[in-house]
């Protein structure tokens, strides 16, 4: 007597109680960021320890030592901003003070003056008051302790603003000046 062929590779690729799929952890954690909407007015002072994304309004001060403020293109300040990162697509009337960068994209406006080691201008941004780029105390201090018996050349402050303003172009507005200083 025959008896039918068990399919035993089909009863093998499909277990009888499937385990649940359970998605791979990440290893980092992602990127928090506070937001403050079209909407929102908050005028006094706003500190603290997460990048920032605005795009209502703000009038006082941001304080932000090692996160990004980013202004977003419905968003206006009229505030000091203090952060490690400023990037403007709104509007800001205040001093800006960055210990990395500063990024005004082309929508954006600045009125106020800034003090950063890094600067970024796209054409069409408007930005009025003065600038002063630093260079960043680590490499100061490399570049002293390097050359301490070398007096300093002329061409420093003038390679700086040429690498400050590299393929940007700004608009002057009557009125504003634009400062280059090399600060020891």
């Amino acid at each position: 007597m025959l008896q039918p062929a068990q399919n035993t590779a089909s009863s093998q690729k499909f277990p009888a109680n499937p385990t649940p799929y359970s998605p791979p952890k990440t290893l980092t954690t992602p990127m928090e960021q506070a937001t403050i909407g079209r909407s929102l007015v908050i005028k006094g002072e706003v500190t603290g320890a997460e990048p920032l994304y605005i795009d209502g309004r703000i009038e006082g001060s941001i304080t932000l030592a090692d996160n990004r403020v980013t202004i977003g293109r419905n968003g206006s300040v009229t505030a000091n901003i203090s952060a490690r990162e400023v990037v403007i697509m709104g509007n800001v009337k205040g001093n800006i003070q960055c210990s990395d960068r500063l990024d005004i994209r082309s929508e954006g406006s600045l009125t106020g003056d800034v003090v950063t080691q890094r600067i970024s201008v796209e054409d069409g941004a408007m930005i009025k008051g003065s600038v002063e780029v630093r260079q960043n105390a680590q490499k100061n201090e490399k570049a002293q302790s390097k050359d301490s018996s070398k007096p300093a050349s002329s061409e420093q402050p003038k390679a700086a603003a040429a690498a400050a303003g590299a393929g940007s172009s700004v608009a002057i507005v009557p009125g504003s000046q634009v400062m280059y200083k090399e600060s020891n």
